[in-house]
């Protein structure tokens, strides 16, 4: 009798604490945040370790697709910054071309070869992207969430809309070599002036300023166009 009792006592007891850990497999952790281990789409093995960017699967060496929206400072190893080196902008470019070029993936499977495209493709853009002062900036605004300026943002500057009016209106005159060098040179200082004070503002992280003069360097770019256009042998 007591012994069925202890037993009785017992099981109550248990059912009380309810099941102990092994009565159950504890739960794997999955879910939102946790991104699923990323795979090499040619030989299937983890791709953890893979160089990168562009990466290769450490395995097969077979090049996986570019990242859907690259940070185009990282893949050109440049610190995410308005003030850059050209040159080393430049050396890693080479790099990376020779890495992915096409050429390169000529007898691969058609899916490599349509990755070393898109890479090619993207490279060609960063590189663009970030060599060119005004592109840059605007790209940096983008990273920081700050929409560019628009057209009519620069109304209340009335001393340099009309600059840029009477720079237009001697465009327009009849084609002159004298008056079109004097132009080319003073949007190049104007650009350079420009530029340096986009360093300034964006290295005090001042964007709202950076965004400011980033459109007037956008009106003198367009003034740039225009005058490659007027130079054109007709």
């Amino acid at each position: 009798m007591q012994a069925a009792l202890r037993r009785r006592l017992g099981g109550l007891r248990r059912a009380l604490r309810g099941p102990g850990p092994e009565a159950a497999p504890r739960p794997r952790c999955v879910g939102p945040g946790v991104p699923p281990a990323l795979r090499c789409w040619s030989c299937g093995s983890p791709l953890r370790g893979a160089e990168g960017p562009p990466h290769f699967c450490p395995g097969c060496r077979a090049l996986q697709p570019p990242e859907p929206r690259p940070d185009l400072f990282r893949l050109m190893e440049c610190d995410r910054s308005f003030r850059i080196d050209p040159q080393r902008l430049q050396r890693r470019f080479r790099s990376l071309q020779r890495a992915v070029h096409p050429d390169r993936f000529g007898q691969r499977p058609p899916k490599e070869q349509y990755y070393s495209e898109q890479h090619s493709s993207l490279i060609n853009k960063a590189y663009q992207t970030l060599l060119n002062p005004l592109s840059r900036g605007l790209y940096l605004l983008e990273l920081n969430g700050v929409e560019p300026a628009q057209e009519t943002d620069c109304d209340a500057d009335s001393v340099f809309l009309t600059e840029i009016m009477e720079i237009n209106e001697r465009l327009a005159e009849p084609k002159n070599e004298a008056i079109l060098e004097e132009i080319e040179t003073l949007i190049k200082v104007k650009q350079e002036e420009l530029t340096k004070e986009v360093t300034a503002a964006f290295e005090r992280d001042d964007l709202q300023e950076a965004k400011k003069l980033l459109a007037k360097m956008k009106y003198f770019a367009n003034l740039e166009d225009k005058l490659k256009n007027k130079k054109i042998p007709s």
